[in-house]
């Protein structure tokens, strides 16, 4: 154990906060904490549409429009913010507002052969939403890359006399030609069809992720990451889109995906990732140290509210005593909830979008899965049962820290 540990400390976590540092990486990552408002909003606005549902109110069905103006274009959105991101990261302020509008243009000139094959009107197709965002992630990419090439070369000499705005306009106007032409050449000359293409490359991730064995697996590597103070946010660019274009299916389209945002909040976030909230209750009400007797009282609230970071950095990073249970927990909690949920069909499976994560147990529950009380019951079930897996670790760290402080 001491030598993984060492390990894990010395050589892979700081490879994989390097990564995560990565600008590339780092671009996407901010992009999508950007467009979180967007997210939480057409979450409420499709909670909202619950009401319809009951005899009387059906006009509370009026929320899918800003809904629809909200969660349904967030691949828009990203098109235009990762080119800022990404030209932030590289230190071309100058040319951010320039590559957004380029990258803008390259996703339009992209989705529309998909949207003229399928009739679209308006803003109405799904490749505005999250089912663009593998779309919007790509070309956004592509028109940084671009921009990180050739955005520093200029016409002028530094003493040239014309103003330097006069300059940007006309240094600007390569990058984004190279950009326009570039992609008008390929899709609608060449016909190729690069929407179509990107989907393809992505599809087999999302079969793969929609699966149990899948969904578990980059949970646990999530919980690893995590464990080792890494962020599961670098994550986000494999795992957000395919989350939320399964629950946009499920809305839209009646379709039965499990592996969606709404479900993952529902039964596995308990306090936070992990489930972490019955430690820290055990901390509160049984511990015997005193050291973890405060940390409990003081994450006890956030943990509530399933803000779990200050009791992961507290207790449970490097410590191999409490890492054990996060990781077994990682694999547990899904595969029960796929249990209770799927194979055996006792909780729903969500049909609404639901990204409120802060709203506690099981109010979370309650509402993401339209007020389904067996729902809540699944949820009480994986509470009990990560609870009893932390519980014998919990043991063991607390009387290892009431020796220690002993012997102070």
């Amino acid at each position: 154990m001491k030598n993984m540990m060492s390990w894990l400390e010395n050589s892979f976590a700081p490879k994989m906060s390097k990564f995560a540092n990565n600008p590339w990486i780092a671009g996407i990552k901010d992009t999508v904490n950007q467009i979180m408002p967007l997210i939480f909003l057409g979450s409420i606005f499709c909670v909202l549409t619950l009401p319809s549902a009951i005899q009387g109110f059906e006009w509370f069905s009026n929320f899918w429009t800003p809904f629809g103006w909200t969660m349904s274009v967030i691949g828009l959105m990203m098109a235009f913010l990762l080119p800022i991101n990404l030209m932030e990261k590289f230190r071309m302020r100058k040319n951010r507002y320039c590559a957004a509008i380029a990258g803008m243009i390259l996703y339009g000139i992209t989705i529309t052969p998909q949207l003229t094959a399928d009739a679209a009107i308006g803003f109405s197709h799904n490749a505005f939403g999250s089912s663009g965002m593998f779309i919007s992630m790509i070309t956004g990419c592509i028109t940084a890359l671009v921009f990180k090439l050739i955005g520093k070369i200029s016409f002028f000499k530094e003493d040239s006399a014309l103003p330097d705005f006069v300059r940007q306009w006309f240094d600007q106007m390569l990058p984004i030609g190279i950009i326009v032409v570039g992609g008008w050449l390929l899709i609608n000359v060449c016909g190729f069809d690069l929407y179509l293409a990107i989907q393809s490359i992505f599809k087999p991730l999302q079969s793969v992720y929609s699966t149990i064995w899948g969904f578990t697996l980059m949970n646990l590597i999530c919980m690893l990451l995590y464990s080792m103070g890494i962020s599961g946010w670098i994550l986000t660019p494999i795992t957000t889109p395919i989350l939320l274009a399964n629950i946009e299916a499920n809305i839209s389209q009646g379709a039965n995906y499990f592996a969606t945002s709404s479900w993952d909040y529902a039964y596995l976030k308990i306090g936070g990732l992990a489930c972490t909230l019955s430690l820290v209750l055990f901390m509160v009400f049984l511990s015997k140290s005193k050291k973890l007797k405060a940390l409990g009282k003081a994450t006890v609230v956030p943990s509530i509210f399933n803000i779990n970071e200050p009791v992961v950095f507290g207790a449970i990073v490097f410590n191999p005593i409490l890492m054990v249970p996060m990781w077994i927990n990682a694999v547990v909690a899904p595969v029960l909830a796929w249990l209770l949920t799927v194979a055996i069909p006792f909780g729903k499976i969500p049909d609404i979008l639901f990204q409120l994560w802060y709203i506690p147990y099981p109010i979370t529950t309650w509402l993401a899965t339209g007020g389904s009380i067996p729902s809540v019951i699944v949820m009480l079930i994986i509470f009990v049962v990560t609870g009893a897996i932390w519980y014998p670790f919990f043991k063991v760290y607390d009387n290892q820290c009431v020796k220690e402080e002993t012997e102070e």
